[in-house]
């Protein structure tokens, strides 16, 4: 390892964060910088192994520096790897053309980076003490997993050093001087791309040969190498001599870095090797066990990445000793290089917070079970971390082999789909895979597909619910309310598309969309009827786009593009939303109440929130269910003393869910402000809210429940129907009858 440390530079601070903290976890040295000026300026001050450049920057890119870094002459053989994105090829032709040494592209492949980076480390410290041996490729590896290869063309000859016929478990004398030595040994799936890369470089294609396959191990398994290597030419051009290095690259590539379990590529070669010995003995079994953290992400989120790569590792051991339970956890070898292997079971992580259990040998669901309830028994115990205890569960989905599967895929989509079904019944259990969960998944998504073509085709519009003054009388505003028009199904219910929304991430654009819609259409209202500038539009967010912090930005620029006031528009906020994260939504609100937008809590008093919180949180006014004035005397003054409350914070009330006159009265008569509901009108289309204005223009008084009227009625499409009223609940009604 070099002393001095590896220059990493590029403008993006994630980038820079995420490859320094990877190289330093490799033992590396690392300094970051974040433009190509301060690159220059600490080459020219401090001493560099090597140089990481990023070709997109800002002011100065990654190619200038490059060119300046080698027309330095204390510099010629500084290492330099330049970084840039996968489409962009010409970037690579003019750094190498430059005198860059290799290259990663975005995003990066940290195994394939690491062994680029050692070879580049490796290569300068042997040109530093082979500068005459100018013919031969300077990939000269001198850890345990390089070995050299010296390919001449003419004869046919190949000459293999000891240690690369190490790597595969040969001694000197076990293998030959032939080509076929090596690809003959080389996984019958990747000889096609061997040969085409070996083809590419000798025909000219590209600057140096380079390939990631599996070859055969002296005892049978296969071992991962990256094969390196550059073509010596005369001076007809002619192909003479191509020379190179092996490095075994398998601990990268099937071992996890951080937790030391097999990853998802073994797992994946385990699994195969068991659908193959099924095959062979049709009443073998075997099953599979998907395994995810509940609630990580609180973890990562609130200590930090860190303590969430740390208990990541304490869950592996504390998984690792319960299936030693019954079987063996071993250190065995696989080739020349250690890892860990289960005797009967393979604990492998693929990813994240998701952790797979392959159970090679079992006789019924009753075996799987059993190890997943140990699972259960053993995380149950909290994880005692930096003076605090941490508490996880997980959910574990099974699948068995008796399903009859094809490929490894095929059992963890399954797995998968069980451990979902188990996080949706309440976490911290286990579900068994059956067809009915397949056919659910297939529905869900084949509605995904549904609601992302929805979003783009414009499926998704407002529907106007009224909000009635209960004072004076007459209509105020709309409750702007999410539906789904799909061509094929008419309006669909939001309870099933919602839940969808909030999953797949499409609730921000979903909610921008409707901001967006109703804005166009109270501008369309004021333009037609002059009295309608009074009205406004409250309008629902997710918890999601609540998070987002150019939400006020955003609210602000559409109003202004439709001609509207702040005042035009209140936001809803759910009670539950608030006590998540009441530190932040408290900010939210006083943001949006500072710019002139209205905030009000719907669903006040159905959850936990605590009275004192409305001190403290600067909102315009509450939405009370009117259950919760309904029922005893007790609830009644429950829901006065609710009320008193907000007048003394200067708060609103709105009374929604009104469906009878009987309510409409309670409500009232306990001092409400507002009332919405079905005894007025259900949720309007845009055309029927527009004739809800048109019918009921100004001035409009809401009349005692005796009184002949007109009234809003719902009609069997959703829309309003003007009717006269006798003795029917509460009404609209002009103020001259």
């Amino acid at each position: 390892m070099a002393e001095a440390p590896l220059l990493i530079v590029d403008d993006d601070a994630n980038n820079r964060d995420l490859l320094s903290r990877r190289l330093v976890r490799r033992g590396y040295a690392v300094h970051a910088v974040a433009s190509g000026p301060e690159a220059l300026a600490y080459l020219a001050a401090h001493p560099v192994a090597l140089l990481l450049l990023d070709v997109q920057m800002p002011d100065m890119s990654g190619l200038d520096v490059l060119r300046q870094v080698r027309a330095r002459p204390a510099s010629p053989r500084l290492p330099i790897l330049i970084v840039t994105a996968k489409d962009q090829s010409e970037d690579v032709v003019a750094a190498l053309e430059l005198g860059a040494d290799d290259y990663l592209t975005k995003p990066i492949d940290f195994p394939v980076a690491f062994a680029r980076i050692r070879t580049q480390l490796l290569r300068r410290q042997a040109e530093d003490r082979l500068r005459e041996s100018e013919e031969r490729y300077a990939l000269v590896a001198l850890g345990a997993n390089d070995g050299l290869w010296d390919w001449t063309l003419s004869s046919g000859d190949v000459f293999f050093s000891e240690r690369w016929k190490a790597t595969i478990g040969h001694r000197a004398d076990e293998v030959g001087t032939r080509l076929e030595e090596w690809l003959d040994r080389v996984h019958p799936e990747d000889v096609p791309r061997v040969r085409r890369d070996l083809d590419g470089h000798l025909d000219g294609v590209t600057p140096h040969f380079e390939n990631e396959h599996r070859i055969r191990h002296r005892i049978g398994t296969y071992r991962w190498v990256l094969a390196r290597g550059i073509a010596v030419r005369n001076e007809a051009g002619v192909v003479t001599r191509m020379a190179g290095s092996l490095s075994d690259i398998t601990d990268d590539k099937v071992i996890d870095a951080l937790t030391g379990l097999p990853n998802r590529t073994l797992l994946i070669e385990r699994m195969s090797r068991e659908l193959e010995h099924c095959v062979v003995y049709p009443d073998a079994q075997f099953a599979v066990l998907f395994l995810d953290l509940d609630g990580f992400k609180v973890v990562n989120d609130s200590l930090g990445h860190q303590a969430g790569d740390e208990l990541l590792q304490c869950v592996s051991r504390r998984l690792e000793a319960s299936l030693r339970t019954t079987d063996i956890v071993a250190r065995g070898t696989e080739g020349t290089r250690d890892v860990r292997r289960l005797a009967e079971h393979t604990l492998a992580r693929v990813g994240g917070d998701e952790f797979i259990v392959l159970l090679h040998h079992i006789q019924n669901v009753l075996d799987a079970t059993r190890v997943a309830e140990r699972v259960h028994q053993a995380l149950a115990v909290p994880f005692p971390m930096a003076g605090r205890e941490i508490f996880t569960t997980c959910s574990i989905g099974i699948a068995l082999s008796a399903t009859g599967y094809q490929s490894p895929d095929e059992v963890l989509r399954d797995a998968d789909t069980a451990m979902y079904r188990a996080k949706s019944q309440g976490k911290g259990r286990t579900e068994v895979f059956d067809v009915a969960m397949r056919e659910h998944v297939v529905q869900r998504l084949q509605l995904d597909t549904a609601v992302r073509r929805g979003l783009e085709r414009h499926e998704f519009e407002p529907f106007f619910q009224p909000i009635v003054d209960l004072r004076g009388g007459g209509l105020v505003g709309f409750e702007a309310l999410i539906r789904w028009r799909a061509p094929d199904r008419g309006i669909v219910s939001p309870g099933e598309f919602l839940p969808l929304i909030q999953e797949n991430g499409l609730a921000g654009p979903v909610g921008r969309q409707l901001v967006r819609d109703v804005c166009a259409r109270l501008r369309e209202w004021k333009h037609t009827y002059a009295w309608s500038d009074a009205l406004w539009a409250n309008v629902n967010f997710s918890s999601r786009e609540l998070m987002d912090r150019g939400l006020v930005a955003r609210l602000l620029a559409c109003l202004d593009e439709h001609g509207l006031a702040p005042r035009h528009l209140v936001v809803e906020i759910t009670e539950s939303t608030v006590i998540d994260d009441f530190t932040r939504m408290a900010g939210l609100v006083r943001q949006l109440q500072e710019a002139g937008i209205r905030v009000v809590m719907d669903d006040f008093g159905t959850g936990y929130s605590s009275l004192a919180c409305l001190h403290e949180l600067p909102i315009s006014g509450l939405k009370l269910d009117p259950t919760f004035a309904g029922g005893s005397l007790r609830r009644q003054e429950i829901f006065r003393a609710v009320v008193m409350l907000a007048r003394s914070l200067g708060l609103t009330i709105t009374a929604e869910g009104i469906e009878t006159s009987e309510q409409l009265d309670r409500v009232r008569a306990l001092g409400c402000d507002f009332a919405q509901g079905y005894l007025f009108a259900r949720p309007l289309d845009a055309a029927a809210a527009s004739r809800c204005l048109a019918e009921h223009q100004p001035p409009l008084l809401l009349t005692s429940a005796n009184t002949p009227s007109r009234r809003m009625v719902a009609d069997a499409t959703g829309g309003l129907a003007c009717t006269r009223a006798g003795t029917t609940g509460q009404v609209w009604a002009d103020a001259s009858q």
